[in-house]
């Protein structure tokens, strides 16, 4: 039988603190609670004050977005996991899109 050891422990030197998301995923900062997501649930992120009340939050060494005390809320910036745009080369063939036609 195999184990998975999961994701190694997150360290964040260079933040002010670190918070650790709820399983109903949030975190609570200054006794507010502010909505992240129930994907990173029990995982611990980094938070840094960039700005009087602005909080920069990160997961791993990914930049989430920025927490504003006063309106609760995480504004996401540019998705650091999305995919380049791949451009279709003509002559090469797409499996994915056979069942639709050319």
């Amino acid at each position: 039988m195999r184990t998975y050891a999961g994701l190694p422990e997150n360290d964040y030197p260079f933040h002010d603190r670190d918070a650790l998301v709820t399983h109903c995923g949030r975190i609570c900062m200054h006794r507010k609670k502010i909505n992240i997501s129930t994907v990173l649930a029990g995982q611990k992120l980094g938070i840094k004050e960039v700005d009087d009340g602005i909080w920069l939050v990160s997961f791993m060494h990914y930049d989430l977005g920025y927490i504003d005390l006063e309106q609760r809320t995480l504004q996401t910036i540019d998705n650091p996991f999305r995919h380049e745009v791949v451009i279709h080369v003509l002559g090469t063939l797409c499996y994915l899109c056979l069942r639709y036609g050319q």
